[in-house]
């Protein structure tokens, strides 16, 4: 018997046993199976099956019959037979606010439509603490797919990211981060100048490096110098008055539960980062360290500082330590000192970052929330919710605000 190619589209109420009741029909009735997408929304269900089976046979009687058992409707069209298109290229383009009104999903979408791209797929990752929704696209060009999407960016405020959708994206094995204004909200340099009673002079010192008059490095020595005479006790001090990012503990518990390496890369000093990667239980932590002589801060700076080429090199003797490809490695910064470092990762992330930062890097987050990351590599919120929910070692917080934990 010859067999027509037909698209059987089920929608309705979702329960228990519509997929394996339509397809235990298909079954008896000797069908063909070539391909099946199901989503379900607010427990309505939407199910394509693309059989090949005679339309004159029982079967699609059967069908019907199921539908008007199970309350559901079913829906036939006869279509030509193709053979399955080569896919070409497909990205993921991750959109990302804290509203994503129907005025803004419908830029980005006509951005998608503007450069050639067919929306394959939309999945929503998060309701919080931002609105995220994942497309995977295919049919257009990756330059131009990212050109019409900043322009779509920048008209809707939203951050929208474009990667190439495959095995690469999702085989992220490290990632690096920076510490002052990406992991922790303070700029520790000044919390110290403070503490010295050196605060316009480490404000001139850092106006003159924006200004271009000096490199990291000369700036780093020039404001470290203010500091001489501060006792060491201050750094105590300073360290309590510290503040995670909010969404940071959510961020960095997820990528250690997934199996992450996570590395602090800092252009501050080691007695903080260090102290961070103890209570992160982070796995690598490199930052500048204070010369501390007879418990006083004596000015300097010992050993080589970490600059903006510093933090590249620690990259990638990192990843080559733990035997991962580049391509495999993520960096997320907020400053021109993470540039390279941005430059060098599979996929670096500007974290609410100036606008020459944001331009260099991949993509950029301009929430402040640490945890909206994990959006951009794929990673639902309702999973993580699942799996704290399923760890008995996890301390919850109420739920006060977008970003806690």
């Amino acid at each position: 018997m010859a067999h027509d190619t037909i698209l059987v589209r089920i929608s309705g109420q979702d329960g228990p046993g519509i997929t394996a009741g339509l397809l235990d029909l298909l079954s008896l009735g000797g069908a063909q199976v070539y391909d099946m997408e199901q989503v379900v929304v607010r427990d309505r269900l939407t199910l394509d099956l693309l059989v090949g089976i005679s339309a004159e046979h029982q079967t699609l009687k059967d069908l019907l019959f199921f539908g008007r058992q199970r309350g559901i409707n079913v829906e036939f069209e006869v279509v030509e037979e193709q053979p399955t298109p080569s896919p070409g290229p497909r990205y993921a383009v991750t959109l990302l606010a804290p509203d994503l009104s129907a005025d803004a999903l419908a830029g980005a979408t006509a951005a998608i439509a503007g450069a050639g791209g067919n929306i394959d797929r939309i999945l929503r990752l998060s309701d919080y603490p931002v609105m995220s929704y994942e497309f995977i696209v295919s049919g257009a060009d990756f330059d131009r797919l990212r050109e019409e999407l900043l322009s779509a960016s920048q008209a809707f405020r939203l951050d929208i990211a474009v990667q190439p959708e495959g095995l690469q994206r999702r085989a992220k094995r490290l990632v690096v981060l920076d510490v002052d204004s990406t992991l922790i909200e303070n700029e520790v340099i000044d919390l110290l100048a403070q503490e010295a009673g050196q605060v316009e002079a480490v404000a001139a010192v850092t106006q003159r490096a924006m200004q271009g008059e000096l490199d990291f490095a000369d700036a780093l020595r020039a404001r470290v110098a203010a500091l001489r005479g501060l006792d060491s006790l201050a750094l105590e001090r300073v360290a309590q008055q510290i503040s995670l990012t909010p969404g940071a503990r959510t961020f960095i518990r997820t990528l250690k539960r997934l199996g992450y390496e996570i590395a602090l890369v800092s252009g501050g000093f080691e007695f903080f980062v260090r102290a961070l990667g103890e209570d992160l239980d982070i796995d690598h932590t490199y930052a500048n360290r204070l010369e501390i002589v007879n418990g006083v801060l004596t000015g300097k700076i010992e050993g080589p500082i970490i600059d903006r080429a510093g933090k590249a090199a620690l990259l990638r003797r990192v990843a080559a330590e733990r035997g991962i490809p580049v391509e495999q490695t993520v960096a997320v910064g907020d400053g021109a000192n993470d540039l390279d470092m941005l430059a060098a990762a599979g996929l670096g992330i500007a974290f609410n970052a100036k606008p020459a930062v944001r331009e260099a890097a991949d993509t950029a987050v301009s929430v402040p929330y640490l945890d909206a990351i994990l959006f951009l590599l794929g990673i639902r919120r309702e999973d993580v919710e699942q799996a704290d929910a399923a760890d008995p070692t996890f301390d919850r917080e109420p739920r006060r605000g977008p970003g806690i934990g």
